[in-house]
């Protein structure tokens, strides 16, 4: 029996499938699609082009994408940054304007319609939104950036683009605790236990993939309960932890509906009934 590639990083459907599935999925034709950059704040990926479905994940404000198709005010994408695939709303695209040059650092900033605190807000930015700067000033002794759409960020929540939160994810993700827990979030506003690793580690300049249990198939190195220190990854089915230290972990969860710190035994006791013990232990 021939198996199928994970439709989470592969895109493919009867009619349509990206160019590099060309002799692995048949398809009616085949693709590269045409680039695109998020302009929403956040925008929701979906399974498919329908309001009620569930949300797999986000892209976040800049953040390029690859079109794959169009239609009746959805668009097929694949995200540059994660490879994942799915239907966000046409009106969250735009074609695209200069390279972006920074990075909102953290958890959730505004970006006003002026340069200064006092004026309206224009919309909310997410930790690793991707910011066009084309400009900088100064009001009050408070520096800010001018993004390429003529609104201004207070420059001290930015990072340039090259540049990283450090190099220790597990304070990244200490930040986010009461952040509330949103299955398929993957921003400051809301996120899903997944997406804690993977938004912290790309703050520090690492990698992760999407989802839990495609960290737990490839994320760093298995290693024995015995072992764990901070940064090290706990699994359950369909969930997973970041240990803070050796006794405690960090982790979105749908117990308090948020990021929460907890201590692992408790952990482990309180979602047995429910999900069973641990799967793995690994080491980022």
């Amino acid at each position: 029996m021939t198996t199928l590639p994970d439709r989470r990083l592969n895109a493919y459907r009867p009619d349509l499938a990206e160019e590099a599935l060309r002799g692995t999925v048949p398809a009616e034709r085949y693709v590269t699609g045409t680039p695109a950059r998020i302009a929403a704040p956040v925008a929701a990926l979906r399974p498919r082009p329908d309001l009620a479905a569930g949300i797999d994940t986000e892209v976040l404000f800049g953040e390029t994408v690859r079109v794959l198709d169009r239609a009746d005010g959805w668009a097929w994408v694949k995200s540059d940054f994660d490879g994942y695939v799915g239907y966000v709303a046409e009106t969250a695209l735009d074609a695209g304007g200069g390279a972006a040059t920074h990075r909102v650092a953290v958890p959730r900033t505004f970006a006003y319609t002026g340069a200064d605190l006092r004026t309206p807000a224009a919309f909310a930015l997410s930790i690793g939104s991707r910011l066009t700067v084309i400009g900088e000033s100064e009001t009050r002794g408070t520096r800010y950036l001018t993004l390429e759409g003529g609104q201004s960020v207070v420059a001290g929540h930015c990072l340039d683009i090259g540049a990283t939160a450090g190099n220790d994810y597990v304070g990244v993700a200490a930040r986010f605790l009461e952040t509330p827990y949103l299955w398929g979030g993957r921003s400051g506003f809301g996120l899903d236990c997944s997406a804690l690793v993977q938004l912290s580690m790309m703050m520090v300049g690492r990698t992760a993939p999407r989802d839990s249990d495609m960290q737990a198939a490839g994320l760093g190195r298995p290693i024995d309960r015995a072992d764990l220190q901070r940064g090290d990854l706990v699994f359950w089915k369909g969930h997973v932890a970041i240990m803070e230290d050796d006794k405690t972990i960090l982790h979105a969860n749908g117990h308090t509906m948020s990021v929460a710190r907890e201590g692992l035994d408790a952990a482990i006791e309180r979602i047995g009934w429910l999900y069973q013990q641990p799967t793995g232990y690994r080491r980022p």
